[in-house]
């Protein structure tokens, strides 16, 4: 690693044999090879690189979904926490790992790149995981050892201990999660057609293999940590951490590197400072003028140049070239002056901004799957056949329509579309998009309506004022789930595909770790519409639509307001994405 903290700028691996790579056919991203040296198009990337990715995000997947899907139950039971409490800390904690995401993208793109940086966040994430392992031993050393006696109270030691170790997993889970997926991604090169398309299918598998992780985990690990008892389950979980990073290492000698461009804070803020200082002067009538580095590199390492495009005119004033603005060495003032390229990182950002907040919604549909739905669900007859199905459990039909519809939509909708639109990839991300936001809609719809029929058989059984479940099977939910499994192959991973195509070269990482962000601000917002139900609807001695006894109150309203608000916000996001312009790099 050099002063500016670019460890590509001397080689990784060292071989006398090697003082010059080959450049006939090598990548045209500016990717390299684990030597430093530039990447083989023959050599490196491509699925052979890329599924190894996939290998490891499937392990690392399935560890920290065994962790999540049975959270409450933990602090429950033994840890002794209350309802609320447990409620409480289990918010915090997903909140944090929402959050660890960005803090792990701006290290990646700013300074050590992804693959150190992916390194760095699974040794948290492994350590975690032992320390969690370590507080599940509590009991049966507590029991056999007397120097515990000391501890006035083990359970409050436990506590103490898992509770590092739990958020010592959120930062490290959550701050590699977005590398992995856009070095994956970086495995494909941008400048060769037939790899660019690719990248799609890329993404669809991705999260075809993260969906079968948390289909196990939600299953057979749950099933381990309840019967078997927690040391097993932290400890499998310890071992596919372990296998999913051996084989993320596996991989090195066949990978593509992107080099870190620094910070992309330090980037954003010299072209709105340079704009200022030059508010008061006039943009020259010929775009070519604006400064821009000479010859085919990009001033920013790691990154393409971009062309330059037209509105946000006043960001344009930091490219205006005044005599002043070069040191008496003829070094150039980036605060100053930046390049054509570097104020387009700034527009992209902007542009990104009213997709990303149109897509919001989309997870807040998501967020009821842990909420309204079970809630629903709970109230409903739970017997199929002579199985009863937990309410909570009937979310894998979502799980399921994924698994189900990542291949019809690879296999089958890709070239259907393909023939229809002459794109490659059948549509555009932003298109798959719109579609997600469609069954979005619509699964609140389904919601609703199963609602006003449970609420039906209520009437006319008498049973308003009992809290019983109606005589109504909770398979009728499937249509809802199965919608919103729908919305996620085509509004999540759609939403992954265009931030990781239309950020910055240098800002891949970042802008995926904020389609992360999404998934949290859904939830935020979830929480902020239900805060307001009772407020709005539980008035003069009215339970309102979602007291604690379902039968008394009216949860298909609030269902019916949720498919109206995704009907707005459909007709916003395409808005917003009819003017969208797309970046072009050269």
């Amino acid at each position: 690693m050099d002063s500016t903290g670019q460890f590509y700028r001397s080689p990784l691996l060292q071989d006398d044999n090697s003082l010059q790579e080959n450049t006939v056919d090598c990548t045209g991203d500016g990717s390299v090879c684990v030597r430093g040296y530039p990447a083989s198009k023959k050599h490196t990337g491509k699925w052979k690189a890329c599924s190894l990715t996939i290998v490891c995000s499937f392990c690392s997947y399935l560890a920290i979904s065994s962790v999540t899907k049975n959270l409450v139950s933990y602090l429950t039971k033994v840890l002794h926490e209350t309802n609320v409490a447990a409620a409480s800390n289990v918010s915090t904690w997903q909140g944090t790992s929402y959050l660890a995401p960005l803090v792990g993208a701006f290290i990646a793109d700013s300074y050590l790149g992804k693959y150190w940086t992916a390194l760095i966040f699974f040794t948290i994430f492994i350590i975690g995981m032992m320390i969690l392992v370590l507080s599940a031993t509590f009991p049966s050393i507590s029991a056999d050892l007397h120097v515990w006696a000391a501890w006035t109270e083990i359970v409050s030691s436990q506590h103490i201990i898992f509770f590092f170790g739990l958020y010592m997993v959120a930062v490290g889970s959550g701050g590699q999660s977005p590398c992995i997926l856009s070095f994956g991604a970086d495995q494909f090169d941008d400048t060769d057609e037939e790899e660019r398309t690719k990248k799609s299918s890329f993404f669809n598998w991705y999260h075809f293999t993260v969906n079968v992780a948390a289909l196990i985990s939600g299953t057979i690990m749950v099933w381990v940590e309840d019967h078997e008892g927690w040391l097993w389950g932290f400890s499998i979980a310890v071992l596919f951490v372990a296998l999913g990073v051996g084989s993320f290492l596996l991989g090195s000698s066949v990978y593509r590197f992107q080099k870190p461009g620094g910070s992309p804070i330090a980037r954003v803020c010299q072209v709105i400072v340079a704009a200022t200082r030059n508010f008061d002067k006039d943009l020259p009538s010929d775009c070519s003028l604006l400064y821009e580095t000479t010859g085919q590199g990009s001033a920013i390492e790691g990154s393409r140049k971009l062309e330059h495009t037209t509105g946000f005119k006043f960001f344009d004033k930091a490219a205006i070239v005044t005599s002043v603005d070069f040191e008496p060495v003829g070094l150039l003032n980036t605060w100053r002056v930046c390049t054509v390229t570097q104020v387009e990182e700034l527009k992209i950002l902007i542009r990104m901004l009213p997709i990303w907040a149109t897509m919001v919604l989309s997870a807040t549909v998501l967020a009821q799957m842990c909420s309204t739905f079970i809630e629903q669900g709970m109230v409903m007859e739970k017997h199929v056949g002579l199985f009863e199905v937990p309410a909570a459990s009937f979310q894998s039909v979502e799980v399921i329509a994924v698994l189900a519809l990542v291949p019809v939509y690879e296999k089958i909708l890709v070239p259907v579309f393909s023939k229809l639109t002459g794109m490659a990839n059948g549509i555009s991300p932003l298109q798959r998009c719109g579609i997600g936001l469609l069954f979005s809609t619509l699964s609140m719809v389904s919601a609703a309506m199963v609602e006003n029929k449970r609420l039906q058989i209520v009437q006319e059984k008498g049973l308003v004022d009992q809290n019983v479940a109606a005589p109504m099977s909770i398979l009728w939910q499937g249509p809802q789930y199965f919608l919103i499994g729908a919305s996620e192959v085509f509004s999540v991973i759609g939403l992954n595909v265009f931030f990781y195509e239309e950020s910055p070269d240098a800002m891949r990482s970042l802008c995926l770790a904020f389609s992360f962000a999404n998934i949290s601000a859904g939830s935020y917002l979830s929480s902020f519409i239900i805060s307001l139900v009772p407020v709005f609807t539980a008035r003069g001695g009215n339970p309102g639509w979602i007291p604690d006894n379902l039968n008394e109150g009216h949860l298909d309203r609030f269902f019916w307001v949720m498919a109206g608000l995704c009907s707005m916000n459909l007709v916003a996001f395409a808005f917003c994405a009819m003017r969208y312009k797309c970046k072009k790099a050269f």
